[in-house]
């Protein structure tokens, strides 16, 4: 654990940053980073804080993408079109909200200084709503009440997950920041599919789980949300016990008007001093979106195209998930030798060119796509944490939070591409062959969102070239 110099006492410009309420700008060069200002922690302390993504995670890999919303589209609640509408219509809303509060909310961390205080919180409430999932029974009725609670819990894990990516400059220096994000992102890929097995294992494949619990009333399932609750709030205590918050300058409250005033001159900022860095926000967005097409929909081609039951499905999603930690990890390493451009590019061009082998060779079976699919996973991580760890090295002192909200919010503003690029193909692929299953072609949707954004990231400068003003 460090703390910050006595610097931070002084005012904006004594330290070379910017006045939130003046015009001006100053030499980007001349504004000290915040990861510049840490000199790292241990590795207890890294691990502490990897160990939050480890705990998390549940929330993406059982609730979000492989159990619950599966379950909430279910015959038990409806017609499958209706909930798949209404789920569509829930994650739609959520994303809205995190897109308007993700920068808000993350600048309010900085001015408080309680940023670590804010994630404490969060994630307190993140696992109270993982274990309210319990509530929903298998029945209609209860089918709004499962779409709210998983939207507003998308909500907190999000806004959380801006806190979270603050904090990273608290465990982290400019010469090592690529192998800690890779090192927590592969953290929280382990740990959602851990948590995935063992909710799996003991409660929803046996006909009589631990404790005697059934599939009767969808108890099975309602018990591994209570365990997901109960898994998010054990694990992420270490990050608490390691992570503090930091003494700011005292700063007067801000109203929300006032939020979004700062938030604009901010990116007006970023637009003249460090033009490269909202170039960056922009590309990240693009194949950030197609990155989480490639495990949107990973399971939908395993099983539509290449003929996966759903027991291989979740095996092979053990599997990739596994693969995706571990490379993630060893891609830290290369971050920090070669920068983060570098990983990214390699990442994103190798995506594409998988992408197109798993269209033209979509007939060749379950092998094929164990190939060609695990092969993906590799890369996914490594460019979303080498994206993380770009974005790091570039934030001023004191902006942390309400940079990585915008990099949340651009993210969301952009969400909608990766499943209309999908669909579209699928659309196309009709009209194209006259084929009934013509699912394989949506993997050209996302090859085109991971394809758009390695363009837009090759106009992008190399970290070392420009600053967050």
């Amino acid at each position: 654990m460090t703390t910050r110099d006595d610097s931070t006492a002084a005012g904006p410009h004594e330290r070379g940053q910017l006045d939130p309420d003046a015009g001006g700008s100053l030499d980007p060069d001349e504004v000290p980073t915040a990861l510049g200002s840490s000199s790292g922690a241990s590795k207890t302390t890294v691990t502490a804080w990897a160990l939050w993504d480890w705990g998390a995670q549940p929330w993406n890999t059982v609730i979000t993408t492989f159990v619950f919303a599966v379950y909430l589209t279910s015959d038990s609640f409806g017609s499958t079109n209706y909930t798949s509408q209404m789920l569509a219509l829930a994650t739609a809303l959520a994303g809205f909200f995190v897109a308007v509060l993700a920068p808000v909310l993350g600048q309010n961390s900085d001015r408080s200084g309680r940023t670590v205080r804010n994630l404490r919180w969060q994630t307190w409430v993140l696992a109270a709503l993982a274990a309210s999932l319990f509530f929903v029974k298998a029945d209609p009725g209860y089918l709004v009440l499962g779409l709210v609670l998983l939207g507003v819990g998308s909500v907190v894990s999000e806004i959380a997950g801006v806190n979270y990516n603050a904090t990273i400059e608290q465990v982290a220096t400019p010469k090592n920041i690529g192998r800690v994000s890779g090192y927590g992102w592969g953290f929280g890929y382990l740990g959602g599919i851990v948590a995935l097995l063992v909710m799996y294992f003991l409660f929803i494949e046996p006909e009589v789980g631990l404790f005697g619990v059934t599939g009767e009333d969808g108890m099975d399932i309602r018990v591994s949300m209570l365990m997901c609750g109960i898994w998010i709030a054990l694990f992420t205590i270490p990050a608490f016990l390691k992570l503090k918050d930091r003494p700011v300058p005292r700063a007067p409250r801000v109203g929300i008007v006032d939020s979004y005033r700062l938030l604009f001159g901010t990116v007006r900022r970023l637009w003249k001093t460090s033009r490269h860095t909202v170039w960056f926000l922009l590309a990240s967005a693009l194949f950030r979106d197609g990155l989480a097409g490639v495990f949107a929909f990973g399971a939908v081609l395993a099983a539509g195209t290449f003929g996966m039951s759903a027991g291989e499905v979740i095996i092979f999603g053990a599997a990739a998930n596994i693969v995706a930690g571990v490379a993630t990890i060893l891609f830290g390493l290369l971050d920090d030798r070669i920068g983060p451009k570098k990983v990214i590019m390699i990442s994103l061009v190798a995506l594409v060119v998988l992408g197109l082998l798993i269209f033209f060779l979509h007939d060749g079976g379950k092998s094929v796509f164990w190939v060609l699919g695990l092969g993906l996973t590799v890369f996914v991580g490594p460019a979303q944490a080498a994206s993380r760890s770009f974005l790091a090295r570039l934030i001023p002192e004191g902006k942390s939070g309400e940079i990585f909200g915008l990099y949340a919010t651009t993210g969301r503003v952009v969400s909608f591409l990766s499943p209309a690029a999908f669909g579209v193909g699928i659309w196309l692929g009709a009209r194209v062959t006259g084929e009934e299953n013509t699912q394989y072609w949506g993997i050209l949707g996302i090859v085109l969102i991971l394809a758009a954004g390695a363009l837009a990231m090759m106009r992008v400068k190399e970290h070392t070239d420009h600053r967050v003003g």
